[in-house]
């Protein structure tokens, strides 16, 4: 008899009567034929899902994970498993259910998976993904919808490009003839093709279409965009007004917002760029990021034009960038990049989906009412496209100033000792999905500025330092030292 039992496992003969007697005595649960396990507290259906694939592996050695589940690559919604086996029945258990169906053995290009199963290779999954099937009563449908399909072709265009389509389908029309696939060939040869441009199949899926019209977008970055607008559309607002803006806080929006980025300067410095022309030497596309800032900011004129729609959002962007980075002309001022960009870990939208993304993305902007909601929004919206090869934070937060002044309110400063706050709200949604830390540190960041007095270049300063906000903000941490309101 066995010294001891995994805590899911399947009987057979050899411990059938140890199994028998141990249940007797309440030492073991069963949870379905032949199925028992050693935890007697956890609900079935959690114990039946954590050990799934230990299962399949058990109840039909040598099978292969087939139709949807080897797309997927998880039990479905329902806990549906597919697989092809030479075994009939299906198993139904608490939380999980395997399906099995007859088909080709595994392939040599199917791929070992745990140690008696096999996982379909893409081409051959995508293929038996290419025939139709309906849902069952209580049960998903053993294949992929056609907009699936689609959706998980485009992903894979735009995360490897072309040439992995490419190797799909020349995988796909090797294998066809073996596993009986040549009319599922030939639909998603078709498919495939009219994701790359050189085909005409009807297409189902709005990624699918989008890519169609030459616009192809990131539909990773709409469901943020979604969650974003959904929590600000439900998340009450303050109106905040400052009555004198004078010279001082364009100022210190500039010097913030270039300084977050690395492009570092004392405030005194900062003036004679600014105010005086003064050029410091060995250090001119600095100067000029931070002067190009400063004009753009301080003329209220432009700060009031707001997109109307998202031709003129791409307008705005484009030109306000132009300006901005006008002295690095190597950073190509007023176009959309070429070349993917990444901060740490977050790599952002893709060039070719930059101008997709952002149209896709302004859908949700325009059914924003307050200007503090059109600001987050807007500034989210660019810094997650972040559409250029650099100066992406300074238009993000450029653009959400914009919505603010135009709608009367109080424009934002991200002080360098907040910069960590800001930034790290901005990768919990980035990352997370989770809109409200990046609500509030804007909201904070907001009444902030507003209770600086702005009216005095010298006081607005004097308040700066007293409120911490030019502590390093690593520094910061370490010492405790935070943003303080006046």
């Amino acid at each position: 008899m066995p010294k001891s039992l995994p805590e899911v496992f399947v009987s057979n003969s050899a411990i059938a009567s140890y199994v028998s007697k141990k249940l007797k005595t309440r030492e073991l649960r069963k949870l379905g034929s032949r199925v028992y396990t050693t935890n007697l507290k956890e609900k079935p259906e959690v114990l039946i899902r954590r050990h799934a694939w230990f299962l399949v592996e058990e109840l039909f050695p040598g099978a292969v994970i087939a139709d949807r589940t080897a797309l997927e690559h998880r039990p479905a919604a329902d806990g549906a498993i597919f697989i092809v086996s030479s075994k009939k029945r299906p198993v139904v258990l608490p939380g999980l259910s395997i399906h099995p169906r007859k088909g080709r053995a595994h392939l040599p290009e199917d791929k070992p998976f745990m140690e008696g199963l096999f996982l379909s290779c893409p081409a051959r999954a995508y293929l038996e993904n290419m025939r139709k099937s309906r849902p069952g009563k209580e049960r998903v449908a053993r294949t992929l919808s056609r907009k699936e399909i689609e959706e998980k072709l485009d992903a894979l265009l735009r995360s490897a490009g072309p040439e992995a389509l490419l190797a799909l389908r020349d995988e796909a029309r090797r294998i066809a003839k073996l596993l009986g696939a040549q009319k599922e060939w030939k639909a998603l040869d078709a498919l495939i093709g009219t994701l790359l441009g050189t085909r005409k199949a009807p297409l189902a899926s709005p990624v699918g279409l989008a890519r169609l019209r030459g616009e192809p977008y990131d539909p990773k970055r709409l469901d943020l965009f979604q969650k974003l607008y959904e929590t600000l559309s439900v998340t009450p607002t303050v109106i905040r007004t400052i009555a004198h803006e004078g010279m001082a806080l364009p100022f210190f929006e500039a010097y913030f917002s270039n300084f977050i980025e690395g492009t570092e300067f004392e405030v005194e410095e900062a003036a004679r760029i600014i105010f005086e022309g003064k050029i410091p030497k060995g250090r001119p596309a600095d100067a000029h990021d931070i002067i190009g800032t400063y004009q753009i900011v301080s003329d209220v004129k432009e700060m009031r034009r707001v997109p109307k729609d998202v031709d003129e959002l791409i307008l705005f962007l484009k030109r306000r960038h132009a300006h901005l980075m006008q002295g690095r002309p190597e950073m190509e001022p007023g176009e959309f990049k070429t070349v993917a960009n990444r901060a740490g870990s977050t790599l952002f939208v893709a060039p070719d989906l930059v101008e997709g993304t952002l149209r896709q993305g302004f859908k949700w902007f325009q059914g924003l009412q307050t200007p503090f909601q059109r600001a987050v929004y807007m500034m989210f919206l660019i810094a997650e496209v972040h559409p250029f090869s650099d100066g992406n934070g300074r238009c993000a937060r450029l653009m959400m100033n914009a919505e603010l002044i135009a709608g009367g309110q109080a424009r934002i400063i991200i002080p360098t000792i907040f910069r960590n706050n800001y930034l790290v709200a901005l990768k919990s949604l980035t990352h997370n999905g989770k809109a409200e830390p990046l609500i509030r540190v804007l909201d904070f960041a907001q009444e902030y500025t507003c209770r600086i007095d702005w009216s005095d270049f010298k006081r607005a300063k004097k308040m700066l330092v007293e409120t911490n906000a030019f502590e390093d903000a690593n520094q910061g941490e370490l010492k405790n030292v935070r943003l303080i309101l006046p």
